[in-house]
């Protein structure tokens, strides 16, 4: 399987903490994970070890494993699965080119400024589409952790 890894960062005006919520709380999540697909979100309780359920709203989406979680510092997500009409499924073709790909958050910074870094494993097909949504996305975290400030 051949992959990219996208790797982008910004700067936000707000402390880890809240940009650290923005990330993974569930209205949050849903406003800047629509870039991807409008109406995402995530089943999951977001701890360690623990399955996530990235769904559409279609019923379809990824099946996920946390790997590392170190709240307000790092969360890394392995990808093991799809969804295909509210089935889970880890052994067609189209999961073969991805699996066990990953996708990471971090944030970093002090006195109230935070850099948030993403990293994602991507098919080579896909890099130019997720770069794209990934630079809108981290701009609508950015604005969200910044209101209200």
């Amino acid at each position: 399987m051949e992959k990219q890894t996208i790797k982008l960062s910004t700067e936000i005006n707000a402390p880890k903490d809240k940009v650290w919520d923005v990330l993974l709380q569930d209205t949050s999540y849903r406003t800047w994970t629509s870039v991807f697909h409008e109406g995402s979100y995530a089943e999951t309780d977001w701890r360690e070890g623990s399955k996530v359920l990235f769904k559409t709203p279609e019923g379809d989406g990824m099946v996920s494993r946390i790997l590392v979680h170190k709240p307000s510092e790092i969360i890394s997500i392995e990808h093991l699965g799809i969804l295909k009409n509210g089935e889970e499924v880890f052994d067609d073709e189209v999961v073969k080119q991805w699996q066990g790909f990953k996708e990471t958050y971090q944030v970093s910074g002090a006195n109230g400024k935070t850099e948030l870094a993403i990293e994602q494993d991507t098919a080579p097909e896909h890099f130019d589409f997720f770069c794209t949504a990934w630079e809108k996305a981290l701009q609508k975290v950015k604005e969200l952790a910044e209101t209200n400030n």
